[in-house]
């Protein structure tokens, strides 16, 4: 190291070892910076191939640190997850909210409400064997297993709509009972039809003798 120093003309002792105590320090930097740059993509990225893209590219000295720390992301991995956390929960949160709304008024309520407390309207019915508010699909209590009256089963509910005639429409009715109305007034406008009378021909008598 010192031959190569006194290349450049440094020949002192002090100068020399001053000299390569900053060449050390500089190689070290440049460890350091390569084990940070790893550490630090690890953090950011999570593409495993670009994290040992950014560590390869902080082998050359400095420069590739200087590139990594102008490209790389701006939040950690750690950082990303909890503001998705933070998003799906207030997205959940304004579900229940609006789910938990009185559909009259949107003034917020809960699941045992029978009535709304700001418009006085009724929001579920109780039951008849335990009071516990009843959702009007539900066909039996959760409670106490007691049956729901007037909840039909949907199988009886699709057959009753299938067994239902087609209902005809009322401006239909009113169209067909026009129509024949008018046939009829017209028939009786008409005049009656008379048949031709022929007259039949009466064998001439000859004239009686004196």
């Amino acid at each position: 190291m010192a031959s190569l120093l006194a290349v450049f003309g440094i020949t002192d002792g002090g100068l020399s070892l001053a000299v390569n105590l900053l060449l050390l320090f500089l190689v070290v930097l440049w460890l350091a910076l390569i084990y940070w740059t790893h550490a630090d993509a690890k953090r950011r990225i999570a593409d495993p191939m670009l994290v040992t893209c950014a560590t390869v590219a902080a082998l050359f000295p400095f420069v590739g640190t200087i590139v990594y720390m102008v490209v790389r992301p701006p939040e950690y991995l750690e950082d990303v997850h909890e503001r998705e956390l933070e998003i799906a929960a207030a997205e959940s949160r304004l579900a229940q909210a609006h789910e938990h709304a009185c559909p009259y008024c949107e003034y917020p309520v809960e699941q045992a409400f029978l009535r709304c407390p700001s418009c006085l309207r009724r929001l579920k019915e109780p039951c008849g064997s335990c009071g516990k508010p009843l959702d009007p699909r539900w066909q039996i209590c959760p409670y106490c297993e007691a049956e729901v009256p007037g909840a039909a089963p949907k199988q009886q509910r699709r057959q009753r709509r299938r067994e239902r005639p087609p209902e005809v429409s009322e401006p239909a009715t009113q169209a067909g009972a026009r129509a024949q109305s008018e046939t009829r007034r017209e028939r009786e406008r008409e005049p009656a039809a008379t048949e031709p009378r022929t007259e039949v021909e009466r064998p001439s008598t000859p004239p009686a003798r004196q």
